[in-house]
């Protein structure tokens, strides 16, 4: 299946607010790669909203987005990677 990194963080984002800064350009977030089972296509990258960190998960090669809160707080995060 393929995706890209903006559709990924666009998954993970649900409501949270716009991206104000992200480690890849406009044109990598936009570029697409096999996010399905095998080896791991997406490149790495950080991107920041006002409250939320995302980064990429990968578990036997299938990729997503995960995220976590910028600040400390109560918010307690399941595994990353699987289950």
């Amino acid at each position: 299946m393929s995706t890209t990194w903006r559709r990924e963080i666009e998954r993970a984002r649900g409501t949270d607010g716009p991206i104000i800064h992200c480690t890849m350009s406009e044109a990598e977030l936009d570029t697409e790669f096999d996010n399905g089972f095998g080896g791991s296509e997406g490149r790495p990258f950080t991107a920041w909203s006002e409250r939320r960190v995302y980064f990429p998960i990968v578990y036997d090669g299938s990729e997503w987005s995960g995220s976590a809160p910028r600040d400390p707080c109560g918010e307690a995060l399941e595994h990353q990677g699987g289950e």
